[in-house]
């Protein structure tokens, strides 16, 4: 049975996470489990979440892989959550609301990718 749909293409939140996760070399993005994710080669963000139990949806924030460095400071705060199934693989959500900052999220969304993306996509981030 297929997974049903959770999530608005037309969410305003998902329209600036796409436009960010998209302008990235060499992305594409799949719909899995019912949600947008964003690929180069493998899986560098998710649209929406939730926490392990499936009781708490995070339907408007994006999932991505931290810098390990960051990870401490980051799950401190109280915007960032651990989602599950990704989180023992070290992902972080991030709670997304009307005072993000965009900026911010398109720093995580680009370190990510760099955890994942093949070298010769990275060169032409970095070209």
């Amino acid at each position: 049975m297929p997974h049903p749909i959770m999530f608005d293409d037309a969410d305003p939140m998902l329209v600036r996470v796409r436009e960010i996760a998209l302008a990235l070399p060499d992305t594409t993005e799949v719909v899995a489990h019912g949600r947008p994710t964003f690929r180069c080669g493998k899986m560098f963000a998710e649209y929406g979440g939730g926490l392990k139990g499936g009781k708490v949806r995070y339907d408007q924030s994006v999932l991505f892989i931290p810098d390990e460095s960051e990870r401490p400071a980051l799950v401190q705060d109280p915007r960032f959550y651990v989602p599950a199934y990704y989180g023992p693989y070290g992902w972080l959500g991030l709670i997304l609301d009307d005072d993000t900052d965009w900026g911010e999220v398109a720093e995580l969304i680009d370190a990510s990718y760099r955890h994942v993306a093949p070298k010769r996509s990275v060169a032409k981030l970095d070209g």
